[in-house]
C-alpha cells in the first residue's frame, strides 16, 4: 500500500489534534468560594448563589443550607448544609449504611451509582452517588412521570457539625453534571 503525502497546509492541524484532545478532557471551570470561615469549595462558573429568599423558597426547611448554586436554567443545584451531631468520623460506616437506608424510604426507587467512604483532601467523607425516582401516587390524581434525579451527596463531620453537601440535576442531563458534579465535590477544602 502506498503512503500519500499530506498537503503542506495540512500539517499544522497535526498538532491541533492532540491539544484539542486535551481540552476536550479538561475538567469543568471552578470558581473557589468561601462557604463558611473553614469552609471553601469550587463552584462553577456559571452558577450562581441564591439569595435567602430564594433558598427560602426552593428548600423549605427550618433550617436553610449555608449555601445554594444554581445553574442559570435553575434546573441543576449544588447546596451546602451543616447541623449538630453528636456522631463522629468513627461512626462513617454505620452512617453511610443509615443515610442509604433513608434513601430508599424517601424515594419510590433508587439506583445507587457510589456507597463508599473516600478521602478527599486528606479528610474522609461519605459518599452516595444516585438516580432517584419520585412517582406521584397520590389518589385521585392523574398520575405523572416520575420525577427522575441524578444526586451526588458529600457528609462529614467537624467537631461537633455535620457538612452536607449536594449536587443535583434532572437526570437527562447526568451526562453533562456528572463530571462537574465530581469535581465540585473533589475540589472541597474543610480545616
Amino acid at each position: 500500500m502506498k503512503n500519500f503525502p499530506l498537503p503542506r497546509f495540512f500539517r499544522p492541524a497535526l498538532w491541533l489534534l492532540p491539544l484539542l484532545a486535551l481540552l476536550a478532557f479538561a475538567g469543568p471551570k471552578l470558581k473557589k468560594t468561601q462557604i463558611a470561615k473553614n469552609l471553601t469549595v469550587g463552584v462553577p462558573e456559571d452558577f450562581q448563589a441564591l439569595p435567602d429568599d430564594g433558598i427560602a423558597a426552593k428548600y423549605p426547611a427550618p433550617r436553610k443550607p449555608l449555601a445554594v448554586f444554581s445553574n442559570p436554567a435553575g434546573r441543576v443545584d449544588f447546596s451546602v448544609a451543616s447541623k449538630q451531631t453528636t456522631f463522629s468520623n468513627r461512626d462513617y460506616a454505620l452512617l453511610l449504611k443509615l443515610y442509604e437506608s433513608k434513601l430508599k424510604s424517601t424515594y419510590s426507587k433508587v439506583d445507587i451509582l457510589t456507597h463508599d467512604i473516600q478521602t478527599i483532601n486528606k479528610r474522609d467523607f461519605i459518599v452516595l452517588e444516585f438516580v432517584s425516582s419520585l412517582a406521584d401516587n397520590r389518589r385521585g390524581r392523574e398520575m405523572l412521570a416520575p420525577l427522575k434525579r441524578y444526586e451526588l451527596m458529600h457528609y462529614c463531620i467537624e467537631g461537633d457539625q455535620l457538612y452536607v453537601f449536594h449536587f443535583i440535576s434532572p437526570v437527562e442531563e447526568q451526562a453533562k453534571y456528572q463530571p462537574v458534579a465530581q469535581a465540585v465535590m473533589q475540589s472541597i477544602q474543610l480545616k
